[in-house]
């Protein structure tokens, strides 16, 4: 008999972080669950630190060949899943010990629901938290998939969250074609809003995960890249669902996104000279995005992890995917 939730872990050179993310989701209150890790051929020995969980009943773990990025491994694990519920745990991220058990109980009271998605913290390399409960930008309960694709476009983030936010009915995903790799910067919040063209979303204002970010994860060009790949996302949107958005979302969301852009940049440069652990910076904290302002699933971009020299300078120098989940793993 098939587990009800699948949770599936796409790993690229997380050895770092990866004992501890396999951890948070063992440890979960809700046992109705399998794990399956997918390696991307990581070279800084993730594989061998996954090899102590080869034991357990709950979990199974599988290669791929490098190449075709963070789309290739989120595909290849999600391919692997028998579950009727989804969720993605990127290799650094963290899930909190009830997190299955209240996403799946809400789901469970919205048979019409496609996807349920929670808040989290922002935390840096040592697990200190950098912004706490950020994310669903006054979204709660029940919210029709319009209002909320609607609610990200003119936000000019990811509203959504990070996968590690996000239970997804998984036939409803494969039915939506899957992970969007169409904008790689934002491979989860573009898959999201595809998702929620089948049915309404649960907004569940409870925190109940942690995205990480660290010091080094943006630079000038990035962010650059990042607001153009925004736009480009708001207008696919509008082309490929006409009369979904009106001209003030779209201004508005253009606008936001390029100005998120440049405040995440700055909280990384916060991060890199923040006098304490822990400390909140003042303005970039305020702001919901998917990198370190808050919806860095939707805002979050996770760079190609064999992509060019460009990207591995930014990927690699910083222990982890940007903070746009979108175009990482």
């Amino acid at each position: 008999m098939n587990p009800r939730v699948c949770v599936v872990v796409p790993s690229f050179n997380n050895a770092r972080f990866i004992e501890r993310t396999i951890e948070s989701i063992l440890d979960q209150t809700f046992t109705d669950f399998e794990l399956i890790v997918s390696d991307h051929s990581s070279t800084d020995g993730t594989w061998e630190r996954l090899q102590q969980y080869r034991d357990d009943p709950r979990v199974r773990l599988l290669q791929i060949p490098a190449g075709g990025g963070a789309p290739a491994n989120w595909t290849a694990v999600t391919d692997q899943a028998s579950g009727e519920l989804l969720k993605l745990v990127c290799g650094d991220d963290l899930l909190y010990p009830n997190a299955l058990a209240e996403q799946v109980t809400a789901i469970e009271e919205h048979p019409e629901a496609v996807l349920v998605a929670c808040q989290r913290d922002i935390v840096d390399q040592h697990d200190a938290p950098v912004v706490r409960s950020r994310g669903l930008q006054g979204l709660s309960g029940l919210t029709p998939g319009e209002l909320a694709i609607r609610r990200t476009v003119s936000a000019g983030t990811n509203v959504f969250g990070e996968p590690v936010c996000i239970l997804v009915r998984r036939s409803v995903l494969a039915e939506s074609g899957g992970w969007d790799a169409r904008s790689p910067y934002l491979l989860d919040q573009a898959t999201f809003a595809r998702v929620l063209r089948h049915g309404p979303m649960i907004a569940l204002r409870r925190t109940l995960a942690a995205f990480r970010i660290s010091d080094q994860q943006w630079s000038v060009e990035l962010a650059r890249q990042q607001a153009a790949h925004a736009r480009e996302f708001h207008r696919s949107i509008d082309r490929d669902h006409p009369g979904l958005l009106t001209r003030q979302d779209r201004w508005l969301g253009d606008i936001r996104a390029t100005v998120m852009a440049v405040g995440r940049r700055a909280v990384y440069l916060w991060l890199r000279h923040r006098p304490a652990e822990g400390v909140v910076p003042p303005r970039a904290a305020d702001r919901d995005t998917q990198g370190p302002p808050d919806e860095h699933s939707a805002d979050g971009m996770r760079p190609d992890e064999h992509g060019s020299d460009r990207w591995r300078q930014h990927r690699h120098a910083a222990d982890r995917r940007v903070p746009l989940d979108r175009l990482s793993r």
